[in-house]
């Protein structure tokens, strides 16, 4: 596959600008980073991107996620390897990632509740900020087709 165009950082680097502070945000959150590499994964698979799914596994495993974890992110319900507050937070990710798959209430009680069980109030901002900023990097990479392996993230 070849993207369709230029890294959008390369086109308009002012836009980095904002990502980045995004990102400082997010790591200010008090939030384990394995946590947070799981919610990139998660959110990653779910939206087929492949290049923030290549990315993130990438990251995870410079940060010292096993690869048994990361290979069962996509089944985290049935595999043991997960803390309960992980599983709240891959559940809060699917929620958050999935607006459109539900009727009525997008992010069901029971998993915003689960998540805020195991997680202050800054912790769950930058969970949301973390699972807002894969989705947006996701829709850039899927419209121009971005590769696996050259990530603008």
């Amino acid at each position: 596959m070849k993207a369709r165009m230029t890294n959008a950082a390369k086109v308009l680097p002012d836009a980095m600008k904002g990502i980045q502070n995004l990102y400082k945000a997010i790591h200010q959150g008090g939030v384990d980073q394995h946590t947070l590499d799981l919610v990139h994964l998660r959110a990653s698979q779910i939206n087929g991107c492949s290049s923030c799914v290549h990315a993130g596994v990438t990251g995870a495993k410079k940060a010292g996620e096993t690869d048994e974890r990361l290979h069962s992110v996509a089944a985290w319900r049935e595999a043991p390897f997960f803390s309960d507050a992980e599983r709240a937070a891959l559940a809060l990710t699917e929620a958050a990632t999935r607006l459109a798959d539900r009727s009525g209430q997008a992010v069901p009680d029971a998993v915003w509740d689960e998540a805020a069980d195991h997680f202050t109030e800054e912790q769950l901002a930058a969970i949301i900020l973390m699972i807002a900023t894969t989705n947006f990097f996701n829709r850039l990479n899927a419209t121009v087709q971005e590769p696996a392996g050259a990530a603008w993230s």
